[in-house]
């Protein structure tokens, strides 16, 4: 089998700089819920998300579990 003579090459992984860490951290965190067809979940501003529900009351008290959370760190 002969090599694809028009594929680019990939550097090597030990050449390519890890991802640069966030220049400032959320501070807060704002927790919503958001409807995905039948399904309500609890999404927050620092990326989290709470599992799929059908009760929005669930959805709501999963984020409210979250910023206690996160308070209490």
């Amino acid at each position: 089998m002969e090599p694809h003579i028009d594929a680019t090459p990939v550097p090597a992984l030990d050449s390519v700089p890890p991802p640069r860490p966030r220049s400032q951290p959320p501070t807060a965190h704002t927790t919503s819920t958001a409807d995905r067809g039948s399904f309500c979940l609890a999404v927050c501003s620092c990326g989290w998300k709470g599992p799929a529900r059908r009760s929005r009351d669930l959805a709501r008290k999963d984020a409210a579990g979250h910023e206690a959370a996160e308070t209490a760190q």
